[in-house]
């Protein structure tokens, strides 16, 4: 074997280390936001701070690694913030929490693949739009297909006019709103980090 194809091998293998040892520190981490997030509250959910490292995931180690985090940020609210509606439906809260995690990390991750030859930092910014997007729009799908009574009768109770003004204005409004400000503050400014550390 030639020397550069052994220097070609050896650098894949020391990038797929890397990645896998990013993508277990950003999967802890995604532990822990969500598990502090259940005392940042906003309304009657906790605040999803975990869309930025899967946006840093999506950034750093590609679409594999974001649906995986996304994943694990779906399981971990299905374990401390999902009681209200695994009370009405254990299938389709399990559905719709597994499934919104899962897709908004993999929608962040194919963005960012997309537009990252074009322009880094505006693959970093659309990516970190997007994630709370598909997060928050599967959500409401979710409250549609399978809550639509109780989530009616919960904003009746809080002085709404229907279902679709509680779920826009006050279940998922103010939530997704700080999602998104958040995601774009923050995610480029670590992923910017990141590929300083990584140039040293």
């Amino acid at each position: 074997m030639k020397s550069t194809e052994i220097l070609s091998t050896t650098n894949k293998r020391l990038m797929a280390t890397r990645a896998l040892a990013l993508g277990a520190i950003l999967t802890a981490l995604v532990v822990v936001l969500q598990c502090m997030g259940q005392f940042i509250r906003f309304g009657m959910f906790s605040i999803s701070l975990v869309l930025i490292p899967i946006v840093i995931g999506a950034a750093t180690c590609g679409p594999k690694v974001s649906t995986w985090l996304g994943f694990v940020f779906g399981v971990v609210v299905l374990l401390t913030d999902a009681g209200a509606f695994l009370a009405v439906s254990v299938f389709g809260t399990v559905v719709t929490v597994l499934v919104k995690g899962a897709a908004c990390g993999l929608a962040a991750g194919l963005v960012y693949k997309l537009l990252e030859n074009k322009n880094r930092w505006l693959a970093v910014m659309a990516s970190a739009i997007v994630c709370p997007i598909v997060n928050t729009g599967i959500f409401l799908i979710g409250c549609v297909l399978f809550f639509f009574e109780i989530v009616e009768g919960w904003g009746l109770a809080l002085g709404f006019e229907n279902a679709a003004a509680y779920m826009f204005l006050g279940l998922a409004g103010g939530n997704f709103l700080f999602e998104m400000a958040a995601n774009l503050l923050l995610s480029p400014i670590v992923v910017r980090l990141l590929q300083i550390v990584k140039k040293n």
